[in-house]
């Protein structure tokens, strides 16, 4: 089965749904990832920090798939930001993909508190895209104020802005400005992982019963109703496991539509509790760690 495809607001086209490798330990990635690309997957999403490039690009040269088929994004860390640094953490992430070009090269996080160093970062990223070493470029857990203060001082308004986004939390702020840029909107964690309830305990997307009610209307699984979710509402969603039977069933999304009234349902579901990293509170002291070399 072909998979759907977005336009990114420079005309390269990228597959509606990808397949994530975050927390996937390295000697499991190629095997996770070599699943996924014989599922249909043509998209694969890793990061400089997740330590399992390697393994992406290795299913990615045993897979017999020809390079131009499959869609590579990867992220920069922000200890590698800085005009400079970030053209080398290009080198290094190309390298250990075993690519010469990579189809998405984006910003991992913000660094509110010195984000001239965000902007030098991003100023390489447009460098490397003049030079046609990356096809686009983008960012990751930008919030508006992150992208207005980019958009003023760069000149390649990103193509993709990789957000935390689910039925519990879903960043209709982030999303409307993205929308209004032009900027396309990627869900990580777009089924949840580990979510909370309004009262703030702990609990999970794939147990909630609205949820549940309308993925048994369908015959479908709570995972496959979220990810729908997402794709009739315009985004792109990379929903990440190493469980072959997970992935096929994650991928398997295209035969089935919800209603307004289903969309309307999730959209109600909404907690305002994020599960990942408070953006405006990303430091290097807190968060900065070593990309080796190889």
């Amino acid at each position: 089965m072909s998979v759907p495809t977005a336009i990114l607001n420079n005309g390269v086209e990228i597959p509606a749904l990808g397949f994530g490798v975050f927390q996937t330990p390295p000697e499991e990635t190629a095997s996770a990832v070599r699943s996924a690309l014989e599922v249909g997957y043509r998209h694969i999403d890793t990061a400089a920090a997740y330590m399992n490039e390697r393994g992406v690009g290795t299913a990615i040269a045993e897979s017999g798939l020809d390079r131009s088929e499959v869609f590579i994004e990867t992220k920069i860390w922000i200890s590698d930001y800085g005009y400079e640094e970030t053209l080398h953490a290009f080198d290094k992430s190309a390298g250990k993909l075993g690519v010469e070009q990579i189809d998405l090269l984006i910003l991992h996080q913000a660094l509110p508190g010195e984000f001239q160093r965000t902007i030098d970062a991003y100023r390489a990223l447009e460098k490397l895209y003049a030079d046609g070493r990356v096809r686009a470029i983008g960012v990751s857990n930008f919030m508006p104020d992150h992208l207005s203060r980019l958009l003023e001082t760069t000149s390649v308004v990103p193509a993709i802005n990789q957000v935390e986004v689910h039925p519990y939390f879903q960043q209709r702020d982030v999303l409307a400005t993205d929308t209004e840029h032009g900027v396309l909107s990627q869900a990580w964690s777009p089924i949840g992982g580990i979510t909370f309830y309004r009262d703030g305990s702990k609990g999970s997307t794939l147990d909630d019963p609205t949820i549940g009610k309308i993925a048994a209307i369908h015959g479908k699984t709570a995972a496959q109703v979220m990810l729908r979710w997402h794709l009739q509402q315009g985004r792109q969603a990379i929903p990440k496991s190493v469980t072959p039977a997970r992935i096929a069933e994650n991928f398997d999304i295209f035969d089935f539509e919800l209603s307004e009234a289903e969309l309307s349902q999730i959209d109600s579901l909404e907690t305002g509790i994020r599960g990942g990293p408070e953006p405006e509170q990303v430091t290097l002291e807190a968060f900065g760690r070593d990309i080796p070399e190889a």
